[in-house]
């Protein structure tokens, strides 16, 4: 029942609308036939004498004439309907004379009809009996693809499409076509490339005659006219069109206008004749001469307005110009138009007919003397005429500041502000180009009776000129505007400069036609329009002032800037609808048809009664129909032409030259579309169903009255007061008159976008009031505003004067516009009422929303958009009101106040809130004579005394109440404060209500300049705040210079920061970035000094304290003098620390105290000398040794830096040995007292010289940073603290670390952040650990040290750059290599003290974890941490948990120091491999004494057996020896050991191949074989793989299998060194 009765609702509404209605003629006995059909019709069109309908579910009918229908004639009285290929639904439909065309919704074209001019696009056929698709494809792309139509349009004999790119397709035959060719007819759809680039909007046909709408662009200012544009037509002489997969660049340039004007220096004139006039003209024979492409086109008469236009307006003739006077341009064009009116112009022939050439010229009759120079100007001077019109034009300076506050919109919105004139044949607009900018064209100058009068005398000029090159020669470009508004002015970069330049990126012939078309020119329909036409103009239907035809689209320049919304073209005349509803006609008036008196050539404006607007029109074969508003909602119908009656002789037709009113309109309903066609018209309407109807024509009226209004107000109010200002008011007046001439362009384009709504689909949901209320809602806001603060600063008041002397003592003209009825208004209200006149609109809007809403359920969607749109505007409308009252009232304040020294502080944007004088407010404390005042404004608080104020900005004002008794005024400050805090952009609150909080919030954001004493003295901060202190981010800037950008906490610098301080000696900055606390350097940081210093680590209390690193020198890089990593204390090296002397070359390692080298260190040189000993005050002081390159070594007493002093003992290499008193300076000459005394022969060899006895203990080094990491663990000393609290830390450091990674421009990876967050998970082990919780913990110290952002990863990033920086470079020294292994064990110790702590229940070093049964089979740990006991499980140390993470790191400067220390041994043994690795492998099995019984017989080389031969050759044991290879890939020794484990399973399973699976090694028979495979190896610095694998292997695995085949490897290594290779 439910579904039954909406679907009766449903067929009831339909019945109700697309209601169609047919007449014929005007007079009073006409009834309209009503057309009936079973759906209801949304478009219809007219030929001349049938007809086709659109039904809104798709389908097309046809009535009258259909004689291709069938083989004879056929008169269809009732509609028939029409049938599509597959059944596609219909879009849109149009008619031409005598055939159809309709577009389906996959954008294909049909046609049917006449075609016996190819008008149908079909071959073959003279008639098209039903819809026939149209193939309609883009060749010019590859491969071609098929282009999408969305609108079509039919006229005698042609077609004409519009695609989807919007450009123009024609087929057909004839001149209207406007493509370049002499070949008719067309039947293969073709674009029009004269408009390629350009932005089609909508596409006209008439009977021989087509038009086009184009959206053109704000035009550039520019001083001359470019070389790269035509000098007649100003069109570019290159064009560029970007493909999908190639660029055109064309120079094919063709001259619509006839005339191509040439350089008058070389004495030429441009050999290029107009369309009909090349086709009738012949050749010269010797004369001939020939045009190059590359001729530049005419100078251009470059005129500056600003310069130009004195207060006289007159334009005086130099007598050095090289142009002729206006009497020889005069004689040149009447030569000119007696030549084309001898020619006859009436059809353009089909055959023959082709374009210019541009290789020839053309016999001239006219030509002048070559001699009489110059033949004619590129732009000839400007005649001003009605000069009297212009006597008000502002002075130079005022015009230019008044386009300038206009242009600077114009950019932002792209709306018709600071659009000086484009209309290059109106010399007026381009006079007063600043005050033309509020007008946007002269559109609305027909408003205007004296400017109608200026108009008509143009047409007249215009009309009295008959060549198509008239209406240009004479006319010049003031702002040198040389290209058509239409066509961006991207396209010039077709030039050749260009094309040599390159293209900086790819751009599409689409994307050139919208890049400057601004976001709302896509979402509204588009204001900026030009008409171009072309075809026949035999009777000035083409409106370009002449009768000539044109072969291509030429723009109509007198309808440039008149907001062209909709062109239709009838047999011989065409209408122009403006968005002022206005109609300009112009072409045959034989029967009146052009609604005015006499036949014109260029548009004409049709005039109505006043108060009528017209929106909609429709041009027949001989009449006119017009769709206007009258005094009621309903729409009104007039009519002009031909008189239709029964009966009548077709030779004495009567006509109404005028528009006459329809007297049956009325009772049609509520008209939304007009169609017309041959002698038929045809009304689309609806009745009021539910009101719905009513309450749309209503809103699209008031729309459309109310942009003609503020069109009359723009262009007779707003422009003469622009230029009467005085300059002080002239700033808030353009501003004003800027947001004014926005919201004006809005409400146009909201009037044509409510004239589509109401042909259309009419879904309340696509209202452009609610789909973008965000776009009124702003416009209207950023109108208040400004106006709101002209009001405060007396701007009414100030326009009084001007506007008397514009418009008179009582201001008729704005009472006429505002329509009052009482006569004794002010001036200043008058003015005051007119400009807020807009705003009273909103309560419209709000109103007829809520009207529409009960036309719905409250249930349905419509209806909840319709109330939350209501509830938009009303909201706006209150906030409007509130705001022109703060400004009424905060302008009478100041009017009435009578301090003058506060006058300072009267402001546009401040709004009086409340002051003492009406709200009693003491201050405490005052003196009994005092006089005190308080003024509230929405700023700011201020407290006059006497002479003297004092301010207080709300934004940084605190209140505490002391008492109850000024109630009112603390709820007044704390709203006035909350409003402050809510302020959107431009200084608008977001809520239109005050605030309803009892307080204003405590934390804000604001600035604030301090004036205090104290450090912050003259300091402007910005920021966060908190009860009136800084709190949070914020940035302070000093006087001086210092900036500090960062957090703070209660008023103090806090947190991570960047601060500046300059440097006034160096005219430099000093710069640190880090940590803060309570206003001090505290925490890690870096320190850029500017003498060229960088410092990087701790700081405490403003001073270097901790571990940090300093590097110095001119450029603080790699290539500083020096650099020290170490402790700090009191910004001073103290402790262990690392000094780099790049320039000597030397580097200490040792204890500091006061800047200064103190106790224990060592120091290399770069010549290989190793120092180790005692320092004091920074001298080698006390014991030491001193070993050379050489190993010679010295153990005694220094007192300077190499300086012997003292006894000691002196050891030779080959063991010769001084011992006595040395004194002198090592390397220099040296005296030695003692004893000298050699080894005897049967001495044995000891150790004497150990080196690392006097250097600094490796527990002893870096212990401020491991004091740091457990600092940030929470812990004061090592192992001290809690555990809980120290997870907690962890968290929070990961958490605010993540959260300054992502405020950095530097963004976290996804993975990154996966990982912190991870990490900040607290792992929960309690009790003891488990073999499955000990794999847990070893995943979580990759990960962590993984991160720097940890403290566990932070702790060893840190190390490896002080390990690095030790031992790397100078460092590199073989005597550290025993430091710099006691030193990674030492890291490891001390690092497994902290994982210990974190992970209490793992055991200690040393202990064991039994296997859990359920992680028996698990091999995520490391085999060679398993123990070899009975019982399965894992010895924990801090070896095996932590040395596969910190080796890795180490790894290259740590093996560089192994290599440097088996240097001498290396040699030996790499000698030895090499000399055996020359042998085959049986002779080197022979030779290391092998059983024969393991040599292979046979080896799989590429899955083939191949016999072991004696000349064969790395082949035996191939396998093992490819796996003990990877030796030297593998980094900690874990992973070492098992490569080795893996060597010797491949021998024995290459043995046990040939002796069977029960075969046992024995040491005699494993030894030799392991040798073979480790010389075949070929292990470069074998000897340092082992030394390593022996000092850093845990002792469990000493014992066990592992440390038996790792001994058997060492043992292999002595024996290489030792074997007798002499004999190879």
């Amino acid at each position: 029942m439910e579904e039954q009765r909406r679907y009766s609702e449903k067929e009831k509404t339909s019945r109700e609308r697309g209601l169609l209605y047919r007449w014929q003629g005007y007079s009073c006995t006409v009834n309209p036939e009503k057309v009936l059909l079973p759906r209801p019709v949304c478009h219809a069109a007219l030929g001349i004498s049938h007809g086709v309908l659109l039904t809104e579910d798709g389908l097309v009918y046809s009535f009258g004439d259909l004689y291709w229908r069938h083989s004879s004639r056929s008169q269809a009285l009732s509609p028939v309907l029409e049938g599509f290929v597959g059944g596609q639904r219909v879009l849109r439909v149009s008619a031409g004379s005598f055939h159809c065309a309709a577009i389906t919704d996959d954008g294909v074209v049909h046609a049917w009809g006449e075609n016996a001019n190819g008008q149908c696009g079909v071959s073959d056929l003279s008639l098209v009996p039903s819809p026939t698709p149209v193939s309609i494809v883009d060749d010019e792309t590859v491969p071609p693809e098929r282009v999408w139509i969305l609108d079509v349009a039919c006229g005698a004999q042609h077609t004409l499409a519009l695609s989807g790119k919007h450009e123009v397709w024609a087929w057909g035959t004839g001149c209207q076509l406007g493509l370049v060719t002499n070949v008719f007819p067309v039947q293969r759809a073709q674009k029009v490339e004269h408009l390629s680039g350009r932005y089609v909007l909508q596409i006209a046909c008439g009977g021989f005659h087509s038009l086009a709408l184009v959206r053109s662009l704000p035009p550039l200012k520019s001083s001359r006219q470019s070389s790269e544009t035509c000098g007649q037509c100003r069109q570019p002489l290159y064009t560029v069109i970007d493909k999908d997969d190639h660029v055109i660049i064309s120079n094919n340039h063709y001259c619509p206008l006839g005339v191509e004007l040439t350089d008058e220096k070389q004495g030429q004139r441009s050999n290029q004749g107009s369309p009909a006039l090349m086709a009738k003209t012949e050749l010269s024979g010797p004369d001939q001469q020939k045009e190059t492409f590359h001729q530049e086109p005419a100078p251009v008469s470059v005129t500056d307005s600003s310069a130009a236009l004195p207060k006289n307006l007159k334009r005086t003739k130099t007598k050095s110009s090289p142009y002729p006077d206006e009497q020889a341009l005069k004689d040149y064009l009447r030569r000119m138009s007696d030549q084309s009116l001898s020619e006859n112009f009436e059809a353009v022939p089909t055959e023959g007919s082709r374009p210019p050439s541009r290789q020839t010229s053309l016999k001239d009759r006219c030509r002048v003397d070559q001699h009489d120079k110059p033949m004619f100007p590129a732009l000839a001077p400007l005649t001003i005429r009605d000069v009297t019109n212009l006597s008000d034009v502002a002075p130079v300076a005022t015009q230019s500041s008044a386009s300038s506050a206009l242009s600077s919109q114009t950019g932002r919105d792209a709306l018709p502000l600071g659009v000086s004139a484009c209309d290059d044949s109106e010399v007026k607009d381009r006079a007063v180009s600043c005050q033309d900018s509020l007008t946007g064209g002269g559109g609305e100058e027909a408003c205007d009776e004296s400017q109608a009068k200026n108009q008509d005398s143009e047409r007249k000029c215009l009309e009295a000129n008959k060549s198509a090159s008239l209406s240009d020669v004479r006319i010049e470009d003031t702002d040198g505007l040389g290209r058509r508004r239409s066509l961006p002015g991207l396209l010039s970069k077709g030039s050749p400069l260009f094309v040599r330049q390159g293209f900086p990126k790819k751009v599409g012939a689409s994307t050139l036609t919208t890049s400057g078309v601004s976001k709302t020119e896509n979402l509204f329909p588009s204001l900026y329009t030009e008409v171009w036409s072309w075809g026949r103009g035999q009777d000035g239907q083409l409106g370009h002032g002449d009768s000539l035809p044109r072969l291509q689209p030429l723009c109509i320049k007198s309808l440039s800037n008149k907001e062209i919304v909709k062109v239709v073209a009838g047999s011989n005349h065409t209408l122009a609808l403006t968005a002022q509803c206005q109609v300009y006609s112009w072409g045959s008036n034989k029967l009146g048809q052009l609604g005015h008196m006499d036949s014109s050539t260029v548009p004409h404006l049709v005039k109505v009664s006043e108060g009528i607007r017209v929106w909609d029109v429709a041009a027949g074969q001989t009449h006119t129909l017009l769709l206007a508003d009258g005094d009621c909602i309903q729409p009104i119908l007039y009519y002009s032409g031909k008189q239709v009656q029964e009966g009548q002789d077709s030779h004495a037709s009567t006509c109404t030259q005028t528009p006459t009113l329809l007297p049956f309109c009325m009772n049609l309903g509520y008209v939304s579309s007009v169609f017309a066609g041959g002698l038929n018209c045809l009304a689309l309407a609806d009745q009021n169903a539910m009101g719905f109807i009513s309450t749309l024509h209503e809103l699209a009226s008031a729309e459309r009255k109310l942009y003609c209004t503020l069109s009359r107000v723009k262009s007779q109010i707003l422009r003469p007061l622009l230029s009467c200002l005085g300059q002080t008011s002239m700033q808030l007046f353009q501003t004003v008159a800027g947001c004014f001439s926005r919201l004006c362009h809005l409400t146009g384009q909201h009037a044509i976008s409510l004239n589509s709504f109401l042909q259309n689909s009419r879904d309340v949901k696509t209202l452009t009031i609610l789909k973008k209320a965000d776009i009124f809602l702003d416009t209207y806001k950023e109108y208040s505003v400004p106006l709101g603060n002209f009001l405060v600063m007396g701007g009414f008041q100030a326009l009084v004067k001007p506007a008397q002397e514009c418009f008179g003592k009582k201001l008729e003209l704005a009472q006429k516009l505002l329509e009052l009825k009482e006569k004794d208004a002010s001036p200043s209200d008058l003015l005051l009422k007119l400009l807020y006149m807009p705003l009273q609109h909103l309560c419209d809007y709000g109103r007829v929303l809520l009207k529409m809403t009960a036309c719905f359920d409250v249930s349905s969607v419509e209806y909840r958009r319709l109330q939350d749109g209501c509830l938009q505007y009303e909201v706006l409308a209150h906030l409007v009101s509130k705001q022109r009252k703060d400004a009424e009232a905060t302008h009478s304040f100041w009017k009435n106040f009578s301090g003058k020294s506060l006058e300072s502080l009267r402001k546009p944007s401040r709004r009086l809130v409340c002051e003492s004088g009406n709200k009693d407010l003491t201050l405490q404390n005052s003196g009994r004579f005092s006089v005190n005042t308080f003024i509230l404004f929405n700023d700011t608080l201020v407290h006059a005394q006497f002479s003297s104020h004092f301010i207080y900005p709300l934004a940084t004002l605190w209140i505490e109440p002391v008492s109850d008794e000024n109630g009112k005024w603390l709820r007044a400050i704390n709203q006035a404060v909350d409003h402050v805090l809510g302020l959107g952009q431009n200084g608008q609150v977001i809520s239109p209500s005050g605030s309803q909080r009892a307080e204003p919030p405590v934390s804000r954001t604001a600035t604030y300049t301090f004036t205090k004493e104290g450090r912050l003295k003259e300091a402007t901060y910005n920021g966060r705040w908190l009860s009136g202190k800084p709190h949070g981010k914020g940035t302070l800037k000093w006087a001086d210079g210092r900036v500090y950008c960062g957090t703070f906490k209660h008023g103090l610098e806090d947190g991570f920061g960047d601060y500046m301080m300059p440097n006034k000696t160096l005219n430099k900055f000093d710069r640190y970035k880090g940590h803060w606390k309570e206003g001090k350097m505290h925490g890690f940081g870096t320190y850029w000094y500017a003498t060229g210093e960088v410092y990087e680590g701790s700081f405490q209390d403003h001073q270097r304290h901790g571990h940090g690193m300093m590097s110095s020198g001119r450029l603080a890089s790699p290539s500083s003098s020096s650099v020290f990593v170490g402790h700090w204390l009191n910004d001073k090296k103290a402790g262990y620390g690392i000094y780099d002397d790049i320039t000597k070359g030397e580097k200490y390692m040792g204890m500091w105290l006061e800047d200064q080298r103190q106790g224990s260190g060592v120091v290399v040189t770069q010549f290989g000398l190793y120092y180790e000993g005692a320092f004091s005050n920074n001298r080698m002081t006390g014991v030491g040794l001193l070993l050379c390159e050489d190993d010679t070594a010295f153990e005694g007493e220094f007192s300077e830096d190499w300086l012997l002093n003292g006894k000691g003992v002196m050891r030779m290499p080959n063991g010769d040995s001084f011992e006595g008193i040395f004194v002198g300076e090592w390397g220099s000459e040296l005296k030695v007292v003692g004893t000298f005394l050699k080894p005897s022969l049967y001495e044995t060899e000891t150790e004497v010289n150990q080196v690392g006895r006097y250097a600094v203990p490796a527990e002893q080094k870096w212990r401020a940073v491991f004091e740091e990491c457990w600092s940030r663990l929470g812990c004061e000393f090592p192992g001290q603290g809690e555990n809980d609290r120290a997870w907690e830390n962890i968290a929070v450091i990961l958490t605010s670390s993540r959260r300054k990674q992502t405020d950095s421009p530097q963004m976290l990876s996804r993975s990154q952040c996966k990982l912190l967050e991870s990490l900040e998970v607290i792992p929960q082990h309690r009790g003891s650990v488990s073999a499955q919780a000990y794999d847990i913990i070893r995943r979580y110290l990759i990960k962590a040290c993984d991160t720097p952002l940890h403290p566990l990863g932070w702790l060893l990033e840190t190390l490896v750059t002080v390990y690095r920086m030790t031992y790397v470079g100078v460092g590199s020294n073989r005597r550290l290599l025993q430091q710099a292994v006691e030193e990674i064990q030492s890291y490891l110790r001390r690092i497994f003290q902290l994982v210990r702590f974190l992970f209490p229940g793992l055991p200690e070093e040393g202990g064991f974890i039994p296997e859990s049964s359920e992680g028996a089979g698990s091999d995520s740990l490391s085999d060679s941490s398993q123990s070899d006991s009975t019982q399965q499980g894992w010895i924990v140390s801090s070896s095996s948990l932590l040395l596969p993470i910190l080796l890795p790191r180490l790894y290259h400067p740590l093996f560089t120091l192994y290599s440097l220390e088996r240097e001498r041994e290396e040699e030996l043994y790499w000698d030895c491999i090499v000399r055996l690795n020359r042998q085959p492998d049986l002779s080197l099995l022979t030779f290391l004494g092998v059983p024969q019984k393991f040599w292979p017989v046979s080896v799989s080389i590429l899955g083939k057996e191949k016999e072991v031969l004696p000349s064969t050759k790395d082949a035996c044991f191939a396998t093992a020896v490819e796996t003990l290879q990877q030796i030297s890939t593998a980094f900690i020794p874990a992973d070492k050991l098992q490569v080795i484990q893996l060597t010797f399973e491949d021998v024995t399973q290459e043995v046990q191949t040939m002796l069977g699976q029960d075969f046992l090694w024995s040491m005699d028979d494993l030894f030799p074989v392991f040798l073979y495979v480790v010389v075949r190896a070929q292990i470069r610095n074998l000897g340092s793989e082992v030394s390593l694998i022996d000092d850093l292997m845990e002792p469990a695995l000493q014992h066990g299998e592992l440390g038996l085949m790792f001994t058997t490897l060492k043992a292999c290594y002595y024996q290489i060194q030792h074997e007798n290779t002499t004999c190879f």
